[in-house]
């Protein structure tokens, strides 16, 4: 997944304002304790980080975005 796709599949999924502060202030433990932009920032594949989206927020991400 490119790093695009994955800011756009996060944004309609939480919308754009709260996808920043999510990405930027929310600790996932899919991510050994890492926010998303931590995540991305140490090099995990974003798929990766997706799947921990996804796993994290089940109800909010649609399943056309999975």
């Amino acid at each position: 997944m490119r790093l695009t796709d994955f800011w756009a599949r996060l944004e309609q999924a939480f919308g754009p304002a709260y996808a920043a502060s999510l990405a930027s202030d929310q600790v996932l433990t899919q991510l050994d304790g890492r926010t998303i932009q931590e995540a991305l920032d140490a090099g995990t594949p974003t798929v990766v980080v997706w799947r921990a989206v996804v796993a994290a927020y089940p109800d909010r991400v649609p399943a056309r975005l999975r």
